[in-house]
């Protein structure tokens, strides 16, 4: 039983078989003039068709990655180069994914200056902590839109409205990389400049992200090479992935356009079951549809979760980008050690079923009874 839909997601169907058919038939290079490298061409085109919609934005906006954490490294860099003459202070969260902290410190080190706000207790942060960061020499602010670990879900129109307000000049960056596809991210909407998503977390391969970079923005290139993507990204595309990536996408919005309304029953379902069941567990609140972070306080996470995965259950303690030591996400918004230490964080998919999570509830309830409380 997988319930780790958060650290990746299993390929739907459609995905696999776009990747299949990429490798295996149009396998040309999407830079050839060929008719072989026009099929390739044209899936490229297809895909970043495909996830424009999705984000409710033009095709020439969107700029394929390797991965969700090439998407935010290239949103920062790219756009501290080109601002670095009007400002260098940038603002972010203590409850960031690694791929924002680590070049956010890269960037301190090269002479920028990071504000780290501090997150509200579900992990989001409020347009008030940017407004009180905020400086005239503020350039870029970079804020995740659902926190990989808590479910909380950042405001990102409102904090918009508050450097438009505020006259602002600073660039509007996101990290979508687990609310695509789960809570709204149309990026008019949102008013964000820059937008990172992963195709492995809406069930499409490894390998493959992209960067909604707002048209008439430009940032620097991340990679130099043959001019591929715009000339933003050099290196061939890879088909395969595109494809998969831009159907899992296709196959989402057309086949299962009620999966956030139907997470949200499974996310209340089982915390309500929970409760239930296991009074003194600490169930986190947050707004995201698909995210639930549960404690034992007591007992360790490590020990529950090699309980469970005994019994084939499959959960996380946190991020599957952090390895070891506690959660600074959770140490951020304020939670004990005891709860810290007890965490469990699981992640709902269209493909997680309420059978599934009874079973989860009672193998959880029988670790409780049968492991040693500390």
């Amino acid at each position: 039983m997988y319930l780790d839909n958060a650290a990746t997601t299993r390929v739907c169907a459609l995905s696999a078989q776009a990747a299949t058919a990429a490798m295996t038939s149009e396998y040309g290079n999407p830079s050839s003039t060929h008719k072989k490298g026009r099929q390739a061409a044209s899936l490229v085109k297809r895909g970043r068709a495909q996830i424009a919609k999705a984000l409710n934005c033009s095709p020439d906006e969107i700029y394929f990655t390797a991965s969700g954490t090439e998407s935010d490294n290239w949103a920062i860099f790219g756009s501290a180069a080109v601002s670095a003459r009007v400002g260098k202070h940038i603002i972010s969260s203590k409850a960031e994914h690694p791929a924002v902290l680590k070049s956010l410190s890269e960037l301190d080190r090269r002479g920028f200056e990071v504000t780290l706000v501090s997150p509200e207790p579900d992990g989001s942060v409020s347009a008030k902590s940017v407004l009180d960061a905020l400086r005239p020499d503020t350039v870029l602010v970079s804020l995740m839109l659902v926190s990989n670990e808590t479910g909380g879900v950042t405001d990102i129109a409102g904090i918009k409205k508050t450097l438009l307000e505020n006259k602002s000049k600073a660039l509007l960056h996101t990290d979508a990389v687990q609310a695509f596809l789960k809570v709204p991210t149309d990026v008019k909407a949102l008013g964000c400049d820059l937008l990172s998503i992963s195709g492995h977390k809406v069930h499409a391969p490894k390998g493959i992200g992209a960067l909604f970079v707002r048209r008439g923005l430009r940032i620097a290139p991340y990679i130099f090479g043959g001019g591929q993507e715009n000339g933003m990204r050099g290196g061939t595309e890879s088909v395969p992935l595109i494809a998969a990536f831009g159907e899992a996408v296709h196959d989402s919005l057309e086949n299962c356009p009620d999966s956030p309304a139907m997470l949200r029953e499974l996310k209340d379902y089982l915390t309500t079951r929970l409760s239930v069941l296991i009074p003194e567990a600490h169930i986190l609140k947050s707004d995201a549809p698909h995210i639930i972070s549960i404690s034992l306080p007591g007992y360790r996470s490590e020990v529950l979760m090699n309980f469970l995965e005994a019994r084939d259950i499959f959960v996380s303690r946190s991020s599957a980008c952090k390895k070891g030591g506690r959660s600074h996400v959770l140490e951020a918004i304020g939670l004990p050690s005891s709860v810290i230490d007890g965490t469990l964080r699981l992640g709902l998919s269209r493909y997680t079923t309420k059978n599934e999570l009874d079973i989860f509830c009672d193998m959880l309830g029988e670790a409780k009874n049968t492991l040693v409380h500390r």
